[in-house]
This record gives structure tokens, sequence and C-alpha cells, in this order.
């Protein structure tokens, strides 16, 4: 299997570490090697069909902030100059015009490439364009870590609960929000919690994405898509974000023995992320940066999953758990 990696930041190199811890367990499962043939970062990329070392590659990013020594200024012609089987597709989300990750996604799936992404930016804009051209072409398509990052829900829902009639799904789907909620349950101002958040690496410097409520509800549209079958785009989630929730409010709500937390909700006809008021002890009551998510089915009851929801081990965790479903399928 060989592998090109489009997108070498924190998970990139995360992915990259996994496939070096794993390497004995895959040749095991597997009687062959998997290599990286291509690794990218948004300006340079280093490519070898015979197979790059894993860590040389996280080595010579973190020494020189390049993953390689040739530069590039069109994503697709490198990958045009590759032989590969799959795309792992790791470059920063844009939410607004699903930015280079589109693209590439959307030239591996046209030449018959299986594609793994954790990239939210395509998939809440494009998704029925991916998943139609992975059809006509025969391609697997997995994309677990974008939402919830290491937290099992979407295989979980699509496989394990295959069954079921899932009635519902809600959750805490952004940890950054979570911390800062959790941070005013203790007194501390909404600014001073998101300044926090932000020195602790928890909020980007511009943190619109995630205190507006954008960024779960992109992961609300992939539920909404590829859990329901529903055909949406980010446009069509109804989105109130944190910024206006005061201390005068999460005190009267801690009066009423309860707790707010941003919820996204997904359902046949409900499509939404807002402040909501949770009773402490409840599963979506969890403090810190945790994500959450409550299935509702109509067999098994309410189902509760939590999970580190973002960081480099825990989002590579589960690309390896989709590259494992694509290699048995393979198989």
């Amino acid at each position: 299997m060989r592998i090109l990696i489009a997108g070498f930041g924190t998970v990139g190199q995360g992915f990259a570490e996994v496939l070096a811890a794993r390497k004995e367990f895959l040749r095991n499962r597997y009687g062959k090697d998997v290599r990286i043939v291509c690794a990218m970062d948004s300006k340079t990329f280093a490519a070898d069909p015979k197979g790059l070392e894993p860590l040389e590659l996280v080595a010579t990013k973190k020494a020189t902030g390049k993953v390689g020594k040739e530069t590039y200024t069109d994503s697709v012609k490198v990958m045009d100059s590759v032989e590969y089987d799959l795309l792992v597709e790791v470059s920063p989300t844009d939410i607004k015009t699903g930015g280079v990750g589109l693209k590439n996604i959307r030239n591996a799936l046209e030449h018959g490439k299986d594609v793994i992404t954790v990239n939210k930016g395509p998939l809440a804009l494009n998704f029925s364009e991916l998943i139609g051209l992975a059809k006509k072409n025969k391609c697997k398509f997995r994309f677990e870590g974008s939402v919830g990052g290491a937290m099992p829900i979407i295989n979980l829902c699509r496989e394990n609960l295959v069954g079921e009639n899932i009635k519902s799904i809600r959750g805490i789907l952004n940890g950054t929000c979570n911390y800062i909620l959790s941070k005013m349950d203790n007194g501390q101002p909404f600014e001073q919690a998101l300044k926090e958040a932000q020195q602790m690496g928890y909020a980007e410097t511009d943190p619109t994405n995630d205190v507006e409520g954008y960024d779960a509800a992109c992961k609300v549209v992939i539920l909404a898509n590829s859990i329901f079958g529903r055909n949406v785009t980010f446009s069509d989630v109804n989105i109130t974000g944190i910024r206006s929730i005061t201390a005068e409010a999460v005190a009267l709500a801690s009066s009423h023995n309860m707790v707010i937390r941003l919820i996204g909700e997904v359902s046949d006809t409900k499509l939404e992320v807002s402040p909501r008021l949770i009773p402490k002890g409840h599963p979506l009551g969890l403090s810190g940066t945790l994500n959450a998510a409550q299935i509702t089915t109509d067999l098994a009851g309410p189902v509760t999953v939590t999970g580190h929801g973002a960081g480099r081990i825990e989002t590579a965790s589960a690309i390896l758990s989709d590259f494992i479903s694509i290699m048995d399928d393979r198989d």
C-alpha cells in the first residue's frame, strides 16, 4: 500500500508516527509493508517510490519547518507525478471554499484512489459530490476523524449500530468551547477563559470558527449526510455560538443545578448548533476539552461515547482505524 500524505502539520506528523509505531502490526496483518511514497506540507514535498522513513520526515519537519527540499505551487501536479494507492488528506480546514483539501480529494477520487480525510471543509460543503465520485470510480472514502477526532462515532453508527434506527445524535463537538464554558462554570468571564484557551493551544489566534459554532456546524453536517442520509451543507445549519453567554447566565444555570454547553444536534429533521442547558451529571455536561455524543436508537436506547476531539496522536488513531478498514476490504 503506497500512501500520499497531503498536509504535514500536527495530524500529518502524528499519522506518520503512528505508522512507524504500528509497522510490525501492519506487516503481520497484511504480509506486506506500508509505504509513504510522498508527503506534502503547504510549500514543499518529499517523494520516493521505494518509501520514505516516517520518523525521518517528522524530524526533518521539526528541524527545518519543511517536509522536503522540493517546492511546489500546485498540489495536484505533485499528486499526478506520484504513483500512490491512498491519499491521506489532512491539510488545514477551509470552511468557506473547501480549500486545497477539496481539490486534492477530488483529484484522488477522479483517478480511482482511496481517500481518508479529517478535513471538515470539503465534507461540509461538497459531501454529496465527493461520495458520488467515490462510488463512480469504485474508491473507498472514509472520514472517521473529521468528527470528534479519536471519539468513534461515524464508523460506530454505520457499522456497529447498522441495524438500529438512529433517531438523533446530540453532542459536544468542539473541545475549545467546552473548555471555555467549563472555566466559566468556575467563575471566569468569557474573555479570560478564551485567552487561557488560546494560551493552552486549544483555541486559534482567531477563534471565530470555534466560538461562533462554525466548527461544530461542519461536524453536524457530516453526521447528517453520513448517518442520516441527508443532503445538506454548512449553510443549512442553524448556528448560535457561545460569545454572548454571560457570567450571569452561567450562574443562573448553576443555581438550577445545570450547566451551559454548546450542543450540536442532528436528526432527520433537525440541524442545529446552540448553547443548551444540561443537567449536572448528565453525559453531555462533562467539563474540559473532551468531546461527547449521545446517539439515540430504537433498540439499544441512548449510546454515549466520549473521546479527545483533537490532538496529534488521537486524531491519527482515527485515521489508522479507517486505514485498517480499507486494507481489510482490499484483502
